[in-house]
């Protein structure tokens, strides 16, 4: 199928009708009606059939959707990224990130990039690991800030700095807590990430390795639904830094751990692309926004 039947194809499906596929891709009837028969005899099979006046998708056609659909996606984001050479001369990167980097660390960082450089755009999108790498290969994304600490083939990973695990609670506290002391306060109040996120991961096998298993009340995979929780009185969490400063509310503790628990940050990009002058003034900013936060946990209360 080529591209134009691709279009036809989609139009036609979302439309039921000939007619309003023709508008749809600003074309008249009679080139629609030929686009279709072209891809028809292009195939070798029908694509549609009149039912009760409609144009319905065959079998064929439905089982051909979900890969012209791809396709489509592709097509469309191919037009937004040409677009935006277009009309964004000043620059226009589209960002993937962890959710809990989505809210402690991008905004400031998105903030001074516009204040340097008026006239640059974002388009930010937040996603866990695997939707993250997925977007690189796909070209859907131009860079990922992530916790993984992976590497996978094609994408290369550039560390910006890191954060730590802290202890998040409505509960008064002072000094460092140990993670010895979680089997004690766990009870039915202790709330973690899922060992599947990076940090998780990483307080399970620190727990692991002191022969440790605190009873668990809640799992979660964000860490700002974590200090929501804890906000709502539900329980104590472990999470990332990052967001337990972002998200901490006046009778909130945060406490840090012992021994530190560190998690590695990360930005990701395609191998064959060669990082401009935007990309590496952002990458700059977002080293510069790690080290702030970690100064201002290290600082003393």
């Amino acid at each position: 199928m080529r591209l134009r039947h691709i279009e036809i194809f989609e139009a036609i499906r979302r439309t039921g009708s000939l007619t309003e596929a023709a508008a749809a891709l600003h074309i008249s009837q009679p080139a629609a009606s030929k686009l279709l028969a072209h891809a028809e005899a292009q195939l070798g099979f029908k694509l549609f059939e009149r039912v009760k006046g409609r144009l319905v998708a065959t079998r064929e056609a439905e089982i051909l959707t979900p890969e012209v659909a791809r396709l489509n996606q592709d097509l469309n984001s191919v037009r937004r990224l040409a677009a935006s050479l277009r009309d964004r001369p000043n620059g226009h990167l589209r960002l993937g990130c962890a959710p809990a980097l989505g809210l402690g660390l991008l905004p400031g960082v998105v903030r001074d990039s516009r204040d340097a450089q008026p006239g640059i755009t974002f388009d930010i999108h937040t996603h866990h690991s695997a939707e993250l790498v997925q977007g690189l290969l796909t070209r859907e994304l131009d860079l990922a800030i992530t916790f993984d600490t992976n590497d996978y083939p094609g994408l290369t990973r550039m560390g910006l700095g890191h954060t730590e695990l802290v202890h998040l609670s409505r509960k008064p506290g002072a000094g460092p807590l140990r993670l010895s002391e979680l089997s004690d306060m766990a009870g039915d109040t202790l709330i973690v990430l899922d060992a599947g996120d990076a940090s998780g991961a990483l307080l399970q096998m620190a727990l692991d390795a002191q022969g440790l298993d605190p009873q668990v009340a809640i799992q979660v995979q964000t860490h700002y639904v974590a200090c929501a929780l804890v906000d709502a009185g539900c329980g104590d969490a472990i999470v990332d830094a990052i967001t337990a400063q972002a998200m901490l509310r006046p009778g909130m503790s945060l406490r840090r751990l012992e021994p530190a628990l560190r998690v590695p940050i990360s930005i990701m990009v395609r191998n064959q692309d060669p990082l401009s002058a935007l990309h590496r003034d952002l990458i700059e900013r977002l080293k510069a926004g790690c080290d702030a936060r970690q100064a201002a946990l290290d600082r003393p209360a």
